[in-house]
């Protein structure tokens, strides 16, 4: 396995990008908790870096609602099934933790599902950001809560200028 890293800016602060063998397997922001320790090679000239640059500066410019990379993240099967249903949420949508629960068919895991999703490795692109708490209100975030709200007001926008 050869994990290599680069490291972008954005509107929402600077991003950690990280690939395993040519596939995605982190973005992770400044201070997210469970960021790894970088044991990596840093390169900044990879086709893979080059396409996850382009395609983040699309999302970030309204021209992307759909990211089309290939991922590999790292988590137990549970995570990863969560992540699969972060992925399913439509750009400017928002679902609960409860809500993601339900679509597993497992109506009392909202817990599990909030401790699966604060561990998601690649933010933005597995979008962990469209989950809120049951009461509608913004809950925690790996890239701070003004980075969540800035990313939740960005995807209404460009959802809505397309509509």
């Amino acid at each position: 396995m050869t994990d290599r890293f680069t490291l972008l800016e954005s509107p929402v602060g600077q991003l950690t990008v990280v690939s395993r063998d040519d596939t995605l397997s982190g973005v992770f922001f400044p201070h997210h908790a469970h960021r790894p320790d970088l044991d990596a090679e840093r390169t900044d000239a990879s086709a893979l870096f080059t396409e996850v640059a382009a395609q983040l500066q699309a999302y970030f410019d309204g021209r992307l609602r759909q990211f089309t990379l290939p991922l590999k993240a790292e988590g137990t099967e549970f995570q990863k099934r969560v992540w699969q249903q972060l992925a399913l949420i439509p750009l400017g949508e928002t679902r609960t933790y409860g809500h993601i629960a339900h679509a597993m068919a497992m109506p009392t895991a909202s817990r599990a599902v909030g401790m699966a999703n604060g561990r998601n490795p690649i933010s933005i692109v597995v979008p962990c950001h469209r989950v809120i708490g049951k009461n509608g209100q913004l809950t925690g975030y790996a890239g701070g809560l003004a980075a969540k709200e800035w990313l939740l007001a960005h995807e209404l926008k460009v959802r809505g200028s397309a509509l």
